[in-house]
């Protein structure tokens, strides 16, 4: 197979030739994966994929203004390029002014890796996974899980002579216990499955089992809870997605202020909370510049190789800032933020242990599932609770409850919540499949509004 360097060269070449377009820009990303399986305490499947992306964009300007069009394909022969370059600049000829528009970024020389072999991945990286799960297998829980990693190589290149890459390693472990009709989960994200903590995950569900051996039923209605970092997660995540500056501004969203204008500068909690995306977050460690394919509220094709930074978004428990393209930033006169592929919340500073134990009577979530937007003018979110909701008793866990499904905002629990734990590296379970990196601490809430009872086992 071609080479991605080679191949992105190709395309430049290919585009200067047809001459229907005055920029290009090229994106190929050649991604391996390696996958795991296991059910009813026993290996079931493995394998691996490989896989490439290739997007041709292209520009047309048109005084101050331009037009865009983008074709993605997974095409891999070379052979395809001069009709993938011809329907991406036939799309920028046929599109719509683009509201982003704004100069390329130039050369900024070859990254000293650009050359290099692309790194993969393989089934041995869960060596050390296997050897203590096959130990477990032999216990009378069942246990049930995925496991996978993947690294995906981007190669970014523009007609101006930009050049960038960066190699993204990304994994994650879900494991499921199962005894008698109690089932528990615990996860973790993973760059390398070095560091995978699999001893205390494991007994994390042994614990978790233990307190399933009884069971109560309770009525829906408004809790004490405690929010451990993966449902934190998931439900910040979210958050972070919907920061979309213009939409802020234009009155569309949770975070628009009455009246006009946005939100930032609004303190949603005294608890000194800081949420933020930062490519260098240690462990956590993401794509540093722009690459996409497409432009959208919150990130423009066009800013494509700009450097991404470290972006507070809470503040010592203030909204701090909005996701600001280039363009968008400089018609509203803000700041520009780009958001990282992570987030990490910080502030916190109690272990579960104790929050547990100050806890006159309440509950212990551990994970959230098939979060849906209700509202997006309050963020307004509804889903279920699933795995393992425990009940809390004079400082003890005493038993696991009954599923509910759940009525929440994440602006409006963190308004709400009195404690936070320390942060934590964590999984989201609705979001881990495009999520992996997050850290996140546990969060008291006095009344989590469980809105209705779930069948859901």
């Amino acid at each position: 197979m071609i080479t991605p360097q080679h191949l992105v060269e190709i395309v430049l070449a290919e585009a200067a030739k047809a001459g229907r377009a005055d920029e290009t820009m090229v994106l190929v990303t050649d991604k391996m994966e390696a996958t795991l399986r296991w059910a009813g305490n026993s290996m079931t499947t493995n394998g691996i994929a490989v896989s490439r992306s290739l997007s041709v964009i292209s520009v047309v300007r048109q005084g101050d203004g331009a037009r865009v069009g983008s074709v993605v394909s997974a095409e891999a022969d070379p052979t395809s390029i001069p009709g993938l370059v011809a329907a991406s600049q036939e799309a920028a000829h046929c599109a719509l002014e683009a509201g982003d528009a704004a100069p390329l970024l130039g050369d900024a020389g070859n990254p000293i890796d650009w050359d290099a072999p692309i790194p993969g991945t393989g089934p041995e990286v869960f060596g050390a996974l296997v050897g203590r799960l096959n130990r477990a297998f032999r216990g009378d829980d069942l246990l049930y899980g995925f496991a996978h990693h993947s690294v995906a190589t981007t190669f970014l290149a523009s007609s101006t002579g930009l050049r960038r890459r960066y190699t993204q390693p990304t994994g994650a472990v879900e494991i499921n216990a199962k005894r008698g009709h109690a089932s528990v989960w615990a996860g973790i994200g993973t760059p390398n499955f070095v560091d995978v903590p699999t001893d205390a995950l494991l007994e994390e569900l042994t614990l978790k089992l233990g307190w399933a051996d009884r069971t109560v039923e309770l009525p829906a209605g408004r809790y004490e809870t405690l929010m451990p970092p993966s449902t934190v997660a998931d439900m910040m995540i979210y958050l972070a997605w919907s920061m979309a500056g213009r939409g802020a501004q234009e009155g569309r969203t949770a975070l628009s202020a009455p009246g006009g204008g946005t939100r930032v500068g609004e303190r949603l909690t005294d608890l000194p909370l800081t949420m933020f995306s930062d490519p260098q977050a240690p462990g956590l460690a993401c794509t540093p510049f722009v690459a996409v394919s497409n432009s959208s509220e919150t990130v423009s094709v066009f800013d494509n190789g700009m450097e991404i930074g470290q972006v507070d978004w809470i503040r010592d428990g203030v909204i701090n800032a909005l996701a600001y393209p280039r363009a968008t930033a400089a018609k509203y006169g803000a700041p520009v933020a780009i958001a990282a592929d992570n987030l990490v919340m910080t502030g916190g500073s109690l272990e579960l242990a104790d929050m547990i134990a100050a806890t006159e009577r309440g509950l212990l979530l551990t994970t959230l599932w098939y979060i849906r937007e209700v509202d997006p003018t309050t963020l307004l979110l509804t889903g279920l609770t699933r795995d393992g909701v425990f009940l809390i008793e004079d400082g003890e866990v005493t038993a696991a409850v009954n599923n509910f499904r759940f009525n929440e905002s994440p602006l409006d629990l963190l308004r709400r919540a009195t404690e936070a734990g320390l942060s934590e590296t964590t999984l989201p379970r609705e979001w881990g499949d495009w999520a992996t990196r997050a850290a996140m601490p546990t969060l008291r809430i006095p009344d989590f509004h469980m809105s209705s009872v779930s069948p859901a086992q």
